[in-house]
């Protein structure tokens, strides 16, 4: 008898259950990037309009695309690319000064760097393809936490929520949260087979790819603590312990190579204008739109993403998963609730994804009265929201 071959061990055929549910999650996730494009058209033709109105020659449709994608954070990351990081901050940094740049953590824009070093097309161009695969690797690796955690029907409406879920536009936009949820998928599933220094070693290239990577800790260690707790296995403490290395290491990098303690705080704080609010921004903001919802596109999104958190929630009281989801997505809830400035957002949720579980759990056996309906208003949103950020209309 042949021994199965790696796709078929990757890609099981159609009649198995897992397959399918692989397959539909790949065909989510195609036509979630065909809906981010829909998207971004709409930006591209609204500035096409403006261009006109004003004399002006509107952007080409490929150009104008990318340059929708390479947006806010995106253009960052690309100074990070192009130029590193500076060697001197100035005093009183603003946001429209490319000193600015040290606000942006590392690991994505150097690998985009040693790959645009290798293949040809251009930083934007290599920034972009590396999300588009990445974020196919997320959806497939939600999905199979999702199956170990529950069963196949639930990971298969895991990997529809991920891809169609309105803060997953990231993952097409030239932003580091397609590498930093890829590896916390990959650390999840090392954690649950007790593969210590590699999910030490996945948090830590985590926490150096965002700052709320830093969740990556607390999931680490609430596992590491119930592995000595139940089987006295001291050995876990190797995966808290990298964890934050990623974090620390970008803080001393920058206070290497500015000369300056602190250096990254400053930046947020000066040119990034990041206080602290408690979570009283978030609530502010949502009030706002139920008093007044045509007030404001931040406001909108603010209490859309509440409701979504709310949503994500009780999904999580009906059915648990394990501590150290719970840790991890408490964590990033909080780093999320915490600013003055950029509060709840939809892709600070998404980074959440462990609550999309439970949601999916709890929808696994609706198939006509309130999935066809959650799946038309994830679309929308993801329309929407693009578009929406495409435009300016808020900040991301």
């Amino acid at each position: 008898m042949k021994s199965p071959s790696l796709l078929t061990r990757v890609l099981p055929p159609a009649t198995d259950p897992w397959g399918r549910a692989l397959r539909i999650g790949a065909i989510a996730y195609v036509l979630s990037r065909v809906f981010v494009i829909m998207g971004a058209a709409v930006v591209v033709a609204a500035g096409a309009v403006w261009a006109r109105l004003n004399n002006e020659e509107p952007p080409g449709g490929l150009s104008g695309l990318v340059a929708v994608f390479d947006s806010w954070d995106g253009h960052w990351y690309m100074e990070v690319v192009r130029s590193g990081y500076p060697h001197h901050i100035m005093p009183n940094v603003t946001y429209f000064v490319s000193d600015a740049r040290a606000a942006f953590f590392p690991l994505y824009p150097r690998v985009v760097h040693y790959i645009d070093n290798v293949l040809p097309g251009g930083p934007v161009s290599i920034a972009l393809l590396i999300n588009i695969v990445l974020g196919g690797a997320f959806v497939y690796l939600s999905g199979r936490i999702a199956r170990h955690l529950f069963d196949v029907k639930t990971a298969q409406k895991t990997m529809i929520l991920v891809a169609l879920f309105p803060g997953s536009f990231v993952l097409s936009w030239a932003y580091s949260e397609a590498m930093l949820l890829t590896l916390a998928a990959l650390c999840f599933l090392a954690l649950h087979r007790h593969m210590w220094l590699l999910a030490g070693i996945l948090a830590a290239f985590g926490t150096a790819a965002r700052p709320n990577g830093l969740a990556l800790v607390a999931a680490c260690g609430v596992a590491a603590l119930i592995a000595i707790k139940e089987d006295r296995e001291w050995k876990a403490l190797v995966a808290p312990a990298l964890a934050p290395l990623g974090f620390i290491g970008f803080m001393l990098f920058l206070r290497h190579h500015t000369g300056e303690d602190l250096a990254w705080f400053r930046v947020q704080r000066e040119a990034w204008k990041e206080g602290t609010s408690f979570g009283a921004t978030a609530v502010t903001r949502t009030f706002d739109f139920f008093l007044n919802p045509t007030s404001s596109p931040t406001s909108l999104l603010t209490a859309a993403s509440m409701i979504a958190l709310i949503i994500g929630l009780v999904a999580l009281w009906k059915h648990r998963i394990p501590l150290m989801y719970i840790a991890y997505s408490a964590v990033i809830i909080a780093l999320m609730l915490l600013p003055a400035t950029v509060t709840a957002r939809p892709r600070f949720l998404f980074t959440a994804f462990p609550l999309l579980i439970p949601v999916a759990r709890m929808l696994r056996d609706d198939e006509e009265k309130w999935w066809p309906i959650v799946v038309l208003i994830m679309a929308t949103g993801l329309v929407a929201v693009t578009g929406m950020y495409g435009v300016r209309a808020a900040i991301p």
